[in-house]
């Protein structure tokens, strides 16, 4: 024992401990795994990680008011907006002083479009404004209480000064709100008019829709992913490129064709009408609306329902249904209780698949929902590519994800994310 105490520690071939020598071994392995999954950490990050990020900073965002109108805003943060009074001569001549200077450099219509999100009509004012207060001495020319409202009658009003004022910090949460069909009032959140209320409605739809488009597909995916399974393969390959063709096509073209299927003049209609189960003065209406909507977003989307059940079924053993066949259980009996359990990971897979995919579509919709059949994802779309807005997009956006991981973590719960299965 002694003689193996004094030998000292365990030596490596090349001479160093081997404790240190295992140590480096696996820094050297955990460095190689690391170079190996860089570029696809990498992809993460530039394309999905960093937009979120910067989605969710675009939706309390609020700097440009502060930037444009600094003076502005510290002379308004003794005005009490409750006293529906107009503020002093010297938020007035703040406020002169910020104009011109913001007309000079040509960022009076950007605070402009900001507030015009809150109050309508704000633009006009400032641009209006701008060009006749950029001539002005702002040193000889006061007081400006009355010049400014002579100038345009839009600064006599009090409601006008308390959006400035209610929007004025660096980070807000109106863009939040009105995403939810609420408004920062004088006393904090409130609700908006009700002619004004559209985003929790297009929620709400969105999410119902994308469920009954979720069931669509199981009812119609399931029974062509058990053929599939279970017919010969040269038989099973001829179905598979059938199933796979939708994915050759345009999306854009497929979506254009359904829109010409299901017009009152189309060939669903033509075809009703021929064979006498639709009057030709009583056409259905199936474009424009809903069920438009959930009828190409069905046949879109079917594809991602059935191969995931298909690659679950064909790992399913069919000597289980023969086994339960022996033992006294008629064909339905076997499959309800022996074969569907074990198809379910395979749904709960292009369940989830279906449904996130359906919640962010939106040239289907926009092309055959019309104003009835359109998703949350098309008003996002809009904010973000028409009008500009967007704050307001980014929120619609950070809401729809946190619904869909809401949603996810939900099913978590109750399915249970690990009989998730693609095969």
């Amino acid at each position: 024992m002694s003689d193996i105490s004094q030998s000292g520690p365990v030596l490596a071939a090349d001479g160093t401990p081997l404790k240190r020598s295992l140590s480096r071994a696996l820094r050297m392995q955990k460095m190689r795994a690391l170079l190996l999954i860089a570029p696809l950490l990498l992809f993460i990050l530039l394309t999905f990680i960093l937009p979120v990020a910067d989605m969710l900073y675009r939706s309390v965002d609020n700097r440009i008011v502060q930037d444009v109108l600094p003076r502005t805003v510290q002379a308004l943060e003794s005005w009490d907006p409750a006293s529906n009074q107009l503020p002093e001569e010297a938020a007035f001549a703040a406020l002169a002083a910020d104009l011109k200077e913001a007309a000079e450099a040509k960022t009076h219509t950007k605070v402009a479009k900001r507030l015009n999100y809150e109050n309508p009509g704000i633009a006009s004012v400032f641009r209006k404004s701008g060009r006749k207060v950029k001539k002005w001495d702002i040193d000889a020319d006061g007081p400006f209480r009355e010049r400014l409202i002579e100038l345009n009658k839009g600064w006599g009003d009090v409601e006008l000064w308390k959006t400035i004022k209610t929007y004025s910090g660096i980070r807000t949460t109106g863009y939040f709100l009105n995403a939810v069909d609420m408004q920062l009032g004088a006393d904090g959140a409130e609700m908006r008019p009700e002619n004004e209320r559209i985003y929790n409605t297009m929620l709400i739809r969105t999410m119902r829709m994308s469920l009954i488009i979720t069931f669509s597909c199981i009812l119609l995916g399931y029974p062509v992913a058990w053929l599939l399974a279970n017919l010969p393969s040269s038989k099973a390959n001829l179905l598979m490129i059938l199933v796979l063709l939708p994915f050759w096509t345009s999306l854009l073209v497929r979506t254009s064709a359904w829109k010409i299927l299901l017009q009152q003049q189309g060939v669903i209609n033509d075809t009703l009408v021929w064979i006498g189960l639709v009057d030709d003065t009583n056409r259905l209406v199936l474009i424009n609306n809903e069920l438009g909507t959930i009828i190409a977003m069905t046949h879109i989307l079917l594809p991602f329902m059935i191969l995931p059940m298909y690659s679950v079924m064909q790992t399913i053993n069919p000597t289980y249904m023969r086994a339960a066949k022996s033992m006294g259980a008629t064909d339905w009996t076997a499959f309800w209780r022996v074969y569907f359990p074990q198809s379910v990971p395979g749904i709960g897979a292009g369940s989830i698949l279906v449904f996130i995919l359906a919640v962010g579509y939106y040239i289907t919709p926009a092309l055959v929902g019309g104003t009835k059949g359109t998703f949350i994802s098309n008003l996002i779309a809009y904010h973000i590519s028409t009008s500009g807005n967007w704050g307001l997009g980014a929120a619609l956006g950070a809401i729809l994800l946190a619904v869909v991981l809401v949603l996810y973590w939900v099913y978590d719960k109750i399915v249970g994310i690990d009989n998730v299965k693609l095969g």
